[in-house]
């Protein structure tokens, strides 16, 4: 990113009187919001990662993500996501929680030139410290979207080498293929969550849940399923073995500076079993 560039993006970021920064683009005010990420335990589930997220607000309503970033013009979407970067990482201490890790999205095509590409990177890790964040932290989700192959292996070794873990977003759609994982060797495998439920309708998803989950752990990567929003899904994926979950039943994505709830979540209750009530798989 070049000088001009960094002073821009930091002219259009502003700190409210608590603390929060938010961005302007146009017409619209971006927001951090986190949602929480978490790790099965015994019978419970808890909470430690959050993935970055922007919420657009326009004439001081909420928008969706997606009718904001089809508005952002060609040329200036390497400017909106670096925003969109720099205001998860500098909001990430308002969650007030120590221990967890920060996941944020990195879109393949946003910027196609090799050496604004490895400077976007590499500046980014310079500031880190500032922030009081480690590069182990962080985990960079490459979405499913089509990329040169050499460039963004050339980007995750970058990446790499300043101690940023790499993750694989969405899973089982798109360009999120068995052949990424094989080029990347991702640390973290995101299942997509649209495909998972789908997957989930199936009478044998267990059965053939497992073995995929197992094939992502033979080539070294955990594996998270996002868009857990049913019992069902939850269900299905624990069976499968996942490391990771992330999705609406288990938490929604709250504003920066919101209270998070760091408490476990307990999987029967989840599940909408209680006291008095035995699991079919648990009985004798």
């Amino acid at each position: 990113m070049s000088v001009e560039r960094r002073r821009t993006v930091g002219d259009a970021i502003f700190v409210d009187e608590i603390g929060i920064e938010c961005g302007i683009h146009g017409d619209f005010r971006l927001r951090s919001a986190y949602q929480p990420i978490y790790a099965p335990r015994g019978g419970s589930l808890h909470p430690v990662a959050v993935e970055g997220l922007i919420e657009p607000h326009r004439a001081g309503r909420p928008v969706s993500p997606r009718v904001f970033f089809d508005s952002v013009a060609a040329p200036e979407r390497l400017y909106v996501e670096t925003m969109c970067r720099v205001l998860h990482l500098r909001n990430f201490h308002n969650i007030g929680v120590d221990g967890l890790d920060l996941f944020f999205n990195y879109n393949p095509l946003v910027n196609d030139h090799a050496g604004r590409a490895l400077a976007e990177i590499r500046l980014m890790s310079r500031h880190l410290d500032e922030l009081g964040l480690a590069p182990a932290m962080l985990v960079c989700e490459i979405t499913e979207q089509a990329a040169d192959d050499a460039l963004l292996a050339r980007l995750v070794r970058e990446m790499r080498r300043d101690g940023i873990r790499i993750a694989i977003d969405d899973f089982g759609t798109g360009h999120s293929t068995v052949e990424r994982v094989s080029l990347l060797q991702p640390d973290i495998v995101k299942i997509d969550g649209g495909w998972f439920a789908e997957f989930c309708r199936h009478a044998a998803a267990e059965r053939f849940f497992r073995p995929l989950v197992s094939s992502l752990h033979d080539r070294g990567a955990k594996v998270l399923v996002e868009g857990i929003e049913q019992p069902t899904h939850l269900r299905v994926a624990l069976e499968g073995g996942v490391d990771l979950l992330q999705g609406f039943l288990l938490g929604r994505p709250a504003l920066a500076g919101t209270i998070f709830n760091e408490e476990p979540l307990a999987v029967d209750a989840l599940l909408g079993f209680d006291n008095k009530v035995v699991p079919l798989h648990k009985r004798r």
